[in-house]
């Protein structure tokens, strides 16, 4: 029985280390930092330039007076890197401007408000509207719990710009236990009013 177990949890934690390395396998990385391209950042101020070259010597092609406002980096060279808005503007910044910290923006077909649930498949607890900028507290497969102000809830992971569609992140175990409890109790909710 005790060597079942052993090789239970072997095989375990090798499924754990083939899929950890074949993720990180096919990112590429980036010369200056070591992190993966593409990934996503947001402006640390409200007021960035982006250049059309990695200097300040080089003209400068947008004007940013927002801040948060999330970015997708693309390459890196010395201190500047290379990034792309959700428009699809490209050029460079300077590193000293941009912060790992998430942040997305809404996307809607035809103005739609998209929901904000209070958790997976829940409730709706309120709307967003497009183009508004949303910090992304964490990723699921296909959901981001996002927060605006004081506000807090989950939406599709496809109405947002700022996050790979196949990425999560900031996800513990305890996180699946909180999104059965929630579950329960919407449906608990929806019997109740249905009586």
């Amino acid at each position: 029985m005790l060597v079942y177990k052993n090789i239970r949890i072997q095989f375990i934690i090798l499924f754990i280390v083939i899929i950890t390395f074949t993720q990180n396998t096919f990112a590429e990385i980036g010369r200056e930092t070591g992190l993966e391209i593409p990934r996503y950042v947001s402006l640390k101020s409200d007021d960035a330039n982006i250049r059309v070259g990695p200097s300040k010597n080089y003209p400068i092609f947008i004007k940013y007076i927002i801040k948060n406002y999330p970015l997708k980096i693309l390459e890196e060279h010395e201190d500047w890197r290379k990034v792309e808005d959700f428009k699809k503007n490209i050029g460079w910044i300077h590193k000293s401007l941009i912060s790992g910290t998430r942040t997305g923006i809404v996307l809607s077909k035809d103005n739609e408000y998209i929901e904000l649930l209070n958790t997976l498949d829940g409730n709706v607890i309120g709307e967003i509207g497009k183009h508004n900028i949303v910090n992304l507290k964490k990723c699921k497969t296909n959901w981001c719990l996002v927060s605006v102000g004081n506000f807090k809830g989950w939406m599709y992971k496809k109405n947002i710009w700022g996050v790979n569609q196949k990425e999560i992140f900031n996800i513990n175990l305890l996180q699946e236990f909180v999104h059965l409890y929630w579950k329960s109790i919407n449906s608990l909710s929806k019997i109740q009013k249905k009586l």
